[in-house]
């Protein structure tokens, strides 16, 4: 039997994070990251890419050999299908490198699996391959998480003030330049703003009043004074593809004390988890100092399922999630958070929400380290932002 281990990510770079931060160069079409270390240690990373890929990727890709599948044909040909093509050749690729078995990661295609599977070839799943090389961010990439949520503050920032300085009509909706100011009109001027700087994203947060109680909510139609509105903001650079990920809340006009209370909740909550963040504790400890002081505050800590009361503000959510070239990756910090390392980049969020009235919600990213953790966020906490 050989001993010949390989692993295997494959896709479109464009969209599979785990194949670009393999790989390193965007591409639309089909690709395939092999790693092959043979039976004395040699190892040997090749990359598969379409023929009108090769020159661009040779000047940009650190691999050992960039080929396209036409120079793995196998004896029945290529299929027209790129997707298919590309597995094609993949599979060659790895019978004349001596490979038997490869091991792929958890987006490896199942057309990838399934062609390699008739070549001969026999494909494992490693559920963590290439999970801990992602947590663990260097320097560069902090530095690209760093701008990215540099830039989502500065979306934040316009977001907030533009509520806080709107006006407010005689029935308490508020207006901007005579028009209605309306969730969809705050998201398009992020969009724009975010655009201009060469970012993108999906349907953020525009969420008012009674919509910011509502999990994810992403909030429509006009905004109100004197009610919390939650700006939740989560774009990735077009450039380098890592996200940021802030949120604030802002309350026009009159503040009353209960949200105000839940505000103040919240801000204490965040920095209870944050002076918690270190190498070595885990996401579970982490969010036990956030439902800690949640609930030595009066207010209710729900897990998913758990009938909520409609009289008092709770929080129904995990503390924070990892990030990078998403804006969801491993780890939670929440109740089966797992232990942290150094390199980990986290938002810390915790939130009070109340049906019918609405919520709070004020997040950071911090990047874990030895001795506690560094904050990216530099913007102020607080509901006024006139």
């Amino acid at each position: 039997m050989s001993s010949i281990k390989a692993t295997i990510r494959a896709g479109v770079s464009q969209h599979n994070s785990s194949l670009f931060h393999a790989m390193r160069f965007e591409v639309g079409d089909p690709a395939a990251f092999l790693d092959i270390v043979s039976e004395d240690g040699q190892r040997k990373t090749i990359l598969l890419i379409r023929d009108v890929e090769l020159d661009r990727a040779r000047k940009e890709v650190r691999a050992d050999e960039i080929s396209c599948p036409a120079d793995y044909t196998p004896e029945g040909g290529l299929s027209a299908d790129r997707e298919v093509a590309t597995a094609q050749g993949t599979a060659e690729c790895l019978k004349q490198h001596g490979v038997t078995s490869v091991t792929g990661d958890r987006s490896l295609p199942l057309s990838f699996v399934q062609v390699l599977g008739e070549a001969g070839l026999v494909v494992e799943c490693d559920l963590q391959l290439g999970v801990h090389g992602r947590r663990q961010k260097s320097e560069e990439e902090i530095a690209m998480i760093r701008h990215s949520q540099g830039i989502t503050e500065g979306a934040i920032q316009m977001a907030c003030e533009l509520i806080a300085r709107a006006e407010a009509g005689s029935s308490g909706v508020l207006l901007w330049e005579g028009m209605e100011l309306t969730s969809e009109r705050i998201r398009a001027a992020v969009n724009h703003y975010l655009v201009d700087q060469g970012f993108n994203g999906p349907q953020f947060i525009i969420a008012g009043g009674a919509h910011g109680a509502i999990g994810h909510h992403i909030g429509h139609g006009p905004l109100h004074t004197a009610q919390p509105v939650i700006v939740d903001i989560y774009p990735t650079d077009r450039s380098t593809h890592y996200c940021g990920d802030c949120t604030r809340t802002v309350v026009h006009g009159e503040l009353s004390d209960e949200i105000a209370q839940m505000h103040q909740t919240v801000v204490v909550a965040k920095a209870a988890a944050i002076a918690a963040i270190r190498a070595g504790t885990t996401g579970k400890a982490v969010h036990a100092e956030t439902a800690r002081v949640i609930t030595e505050a009066g207010y209710a800590v729900v897990i998913p399922g758990q009938e909520r009361s409609h009289d008092l503000a709770i929080l129904d959510h995990g503390t924070g999630h990892g990030i990078g070239l998403e804006v969801h990756e491993p780890p939670l910090l929440d109740a089966k958070g797992i232990e942290l390392i150094a390199g980990d980049a986290v938002t810390v969020e915790p939130g009070l929400y109340k049906t019918g009235l609405g919520g709070v919600r004020v997040e950071d990213i911090v990047i874990v380290t030895d001795e506690g953790c560094d904050n990216l966020n530099n913007l102020p906490e607080g509901l006024d932002w006139s």
